[in-house]
């Protein structure tokens, strides 16, 4: 009886397949859900009738498949969602764009003009250096002096250093050993999305950076000179 159960069933849904329609089809079923009905059926049509199969392996295993099938459709709602929020992000960075920011990065573009920015200490230092390093590997120094705890402003003037226009690698050296982090200020210039779906943001006197790089956003001055990047 219950061998003739399962044989009814595997025609039944087998006539069904052939001659009315691809049900699968029209359910919306994916490829790999339709290819597990078919071999599901011919499992059960070709089942030993002496030792039938335990009805609930056949139950087991479509719960799987449809679990299978959810995580997938989520993942690409995830994935869909992502995308929306990066535009919505690219969106809402362009409305600054022109504004004064701080940007927390160890490089600056030095192009003649002066530079201002940030080092944020947990620690008081009672002698503080400002290192400077340009693509020659040759090092230049701009003493901060004694420092205490919390945020304290420097500036990198290139002309009184006599520092030539590019790139230079930033750090800065403490009495108590510490490595601050350094911010930059620059206009932010413009946002776009990266081929990898991120948001990527154009400052001035630091170059692109991740929208996470931005520590602070200034407004946007009554007269802010063009930023060369």
């Amino acid at each position: 009886m219950e061998t003739n159960l399962f044989t009814n069933t595997a025609s039944s849904a087998a006539n069904g397949q052939q001659g009315g329609g691809a049900p699968a089809a029209a359910s919306g079923m994916s490829a790999n859900q339709e290819m597990f009905t078919k071999l599901l059926v011919a499992q059960i049509k070709n089942q030993d009738p002496l030792s039938p199969s335990d009805p609930a392996q056949f139950v087991q295993q479509l719960t799987q498949l449809s679990q299978t099938e959810a995580l997938n459709n989520m993942a690409k709602l995830t994935s869909a969602n992502a995308s929306v929020l990066q535009s919505m992000q690219v969106l809402a960075l362009g409305g600054q764009v022109g504004s004064d920011v701080m940007v927390n990065s160890d490089s600056v573009k030095l192009d003649g003009a002066k530079v201002k920015g940030e080092v944020t200490l947990e620690n008081a230092s009672s002698k503080t250096t400002l290192i400077l390093t340009g693509s020659d590997g040759i090092e230049r120094s701009v003493v901060l002096g004694p420092l205490g705890v919390g945020v304290a402003p420097f500036a990198i003037d290139p002309t009184a250093l006599g520092l030539p226009a590019g790139t230079y690698k930033m750090k800065v050296v403490t009495s108590s050993g510490e490595q601050p982090p350094l911010d930059v200020a620059g206009r932010l210039n413009s946002v776009r999305l990266g081929a990898n779906g991120n948001v990527v943001l154009n400052v001035g006197n630091v170059g692109e950076v991740a929208s996470t790089a931005i520590t602070a956003f200034n407004g946007k001055s009554a007269t802010t000179s063009a930023s060369k990047i």
